[in-house]
């Protein structure tokens, strides 16, 4: 499994959401089911996934499906364009 399938494969589940729908559009903002609970299940999700342990300034910025590519970038984890 490629890590954008890994990575889609953590939101479709935790959100319950097609990965038609994950976009440059879905963040805390707009998906309605993103609550603290939410995004602390998000975060342990894909810290276990990807084997990295983000800095609390990361898990306060991790707003978003696209802004979460690039944070996982900055540790190492590469994704197909």
């Amino acid at each position: 499994m490629t890590n954008n399938q890994i990575y889609k494969k953590v939101f479709t589940n935790i959100f319950n959401v097609d990965e038609n729908d994950l976009n440059v559009s879905f963040n805390f903002a707009d998906v309605e089911d993103w609550n603290s609970l939410t995004h602390l299940t998000l975060i342990s999700e894909l810290e276990d996934s990807f084997d990295v342990m983000f800095e609390t300034d990361d898990i306060l910025n991790f707003g978003g499906y696209e802004n979460g590519i690039k944070i996982l970038k900055k540790y190492g984890v590469e994704f197909e364009d």
